[in-house]
């Protein structure tokens, strides 16, 4: 416990060190001013349980003192006990308690009477702040469980919007692939064999395969978060050349950007070979790649890496109408995507997982844009030879499996 102060007040040393002897304790710290100017300062400065002031003293005298912290919102509800020499009959108590004394003493003191009433002042002072710590800790209590209420009912927001996200997902390639379905069932139960020549066939199951690998995709992001936020996602890092895998990656990827009308351009300013998991490296590459092309209006797309002794960096760059700066700090959260005005709907979880991935190999993934000047997402990764244990995500560690690549 805390020790409580006192505040006594007497323009005579020798009558503060006799109210100091009656009233110190070992639970008391003991306050003197010998002016009313110096008790102000020290109430001002100290919460006390107390104050012993004496009536007659040269400049501000006790009445006066008690006037002005009655005034002041700090001192205002400090208990007030007068101490005087005069006689009865000047009827200072009587002007005390109109000051706002809660006692009134009269020299010479009696240490008994004084002892009690100091303690129970003191005793008065602790309850009250007994109880204040008990309200301020219920109301804490309080506002932590409003603050669980809210979280609990965030994620079963989170939840509904997640499952009527997944379910709008799968049932766009879904429903394609079961209207293929009966249009060919159809064509067979009318014998038009026309309908199923090579050519027909190769576009049907090329049809077939972009809409099973929008299902495939989105599964595996979904599992992605579940291992990430289960702390279960490993890394197994082995030696990379983000050279030839930039370009690899831009081939596989160039048919795509001529259906959308685009073009990739990827560019070397410093080849860079590193210790990365190569499979998740590519799933962050190709997720930034095709999150350029979708937003890109149609322009080339430029792919670039960097490197310097310490780092590895890879931009996309495209010439979009850009991320509204309200919406770029939440673009790399889950399920948010599909909550922002102006966004495409989806689920939102690549750049999630994609900056989940970066963090796992000790890196980073950051973007910066500007409404109608595109956006730059930038992938960086360390430069060494064996993979480095990241630091603590926003959920649980993706941790990956320490091993050279030496």
């Amino acid at each position: 416990m805390e020790p409580t102060n006192v505040l006594l007040v007497d323009d005579l040393p020798e009558n503060l060190r006799a109210l100091n002897a009656l009233v110190r304790a070992d639970d008391r710290v003991i306050y003197q001013a010998r002016t009313g100017e110096e008790a102000l300062t020290l109430l001002l400065e100290h919460e006390f349980a107390l104050a012993i002031v004496d009536v007659q003293m040269p400049g501000m005298d006790g009445f006066e003192l008690a006037e002005l912290m009655r005034g002041t919102g700090k001192t205002r509800h400090i208990p007030i006990v007068f101490v005087s020499a005069a006689g009865k009959e000047l009827n200072y108590a009587f002007k005390g308690y109109e000051a706002g004394a809660v006692d009134f003493l009269y020299k010479p003191l009696d240490p008994e009477a004084v002892k009690s009433k100091v303690n129970v002042f003191v005793d008065l002072f602790r309850q009250k702040q007994e109880v204040r710590q008990i309200v301020e800790q219920r109301e804490a209590t309080v506002r932590e469980l409003n603050a669980v209420q809210q979280e609990l009912q965030r994620a079963l927001e989170m939840r509904d919007q997640f499952m009527s996200m997944v379910a709008h997902e799968l049932r766009t390639p879904l429903n394609t692939l079961y209207l293929e379905a009966q249009m060919r069932k159809l064509q067979l139960e009318r014998g038009n064999m026309d309908h199923f020549a090579p050519e027909q066939l190769e576009r049907m199951v090329a049809r077939d395969m972009r809409q099973i690998h929008a299902m495939v995709r989105l599964i595996d992001d979904m599992l992605d978060v579940s291992r990430i936020r289960a702390g279960k996602l490993s890394i197994r890092p082995a030696r990379v050349d983000l050279e030839a895998l930039l370009q690899r990656i831009v081939g596989d990827l160039s048919h795509h950007a001529a259906d959308m009308h685009s073009e990739l351009r990827l560019s070397i300013v410093q080849p860079v070979a590193g210790c990365w998991d190569e499979f998740r490296v590519e799933q962050v590459i190709v997720n930034l790649i095709n999150n350029a092309l979708r937003y890109g209006g149609g322009k080339p797309v430029d792919v670039r890496l960097h490197a310097d002794s310490q780092n590895a960096r890879i931009e996309v760059i495209d010439q979009g109408v850009g991320i509204p700066e309200e919406v770029l700090p939440k673009i790399f959260e889950p399920f948010e995507r599909g909550k922002m005005e102006g966004m495409p709907a989806g689920l939102g979880l690549g750049l999630y997982i994609s900056r989940q991935l970066a963090e796992a190999h000790g890196g980073t993934l950051a973007a910066r844009s500007k409404p109608g000047e595109g956006a730059v997402f930038i992938f960086t990764l360390p430069r060494v030879e064996e993979m480095p244990t990241p630091a603590p995500s926003t959920d649980k560690d993706i941790l990956p499996l320490p091993a050279s690549c030496a």
